[in-house]
């Protein structure tokens, strides 16, 4: 059975990946579409998706709630009867990636200001509601 706790744990960590580069990838991605004005930038389900995905972290970093991805992961670690990390899931990616520690303060700032980068695109570049702008196939 531990096995099966190791292989969902890894599962788990591997989704939390994928989520972590979508959430940083994007932005830049998003604003080279916008300076290339490329169209698939102002898809409403991407934009509205990226800035949901933001919006959850910087949500749970002002609250103090760790990620439940996290959670999620320790527990399942635990279970397999595998050492688990502490702390938050980015904070030990930074501390295994780079060797770089800072206190939760310094990642809540900095999850704040990447949300308002990913909010000002907004501003910037609208997303397009769904179905505006096309043209009724009656029409044409």
């Amino acid at each position: 059975m531990s096995l099966l706790y190791r292989f969902a744990a890894d599962a788990v960590v591997l989704f939390h990946m994928a989520y972590a580069l979508t959430v940083v990838l994007g932005l830049p991605l998003t604003w080279i579409g916008i300076l290339r004005g490329q169209q698939w930038v102002r898809n409403f389900w991407w934009r509205c998706g990226h800035l949901a995905m933001i919006g959850i972290v910087v949500a749970e970093a002002w609250a103090g709630i760790p990620c439940p991805l996290t959670v999620w992961e320790r527990n399942l670690r635990s279970l397999a009867g595998e050492q688990t990390y502490s702390g938050d899931f980015i904070a030990n990616l930074v501390h295994n990636w780079l060797f770089y520690e800072a206190p939760q303060w310094a990642f809540t700032t900095v999850y704040s200001l990447f949300g308002l980068l990913v909010f000002f695109s907004f501003v910037v570049a609208p997303p397009r509601w769904p179905g505006r702008g096309k043209v009724p196939a009656e029409a044409s």
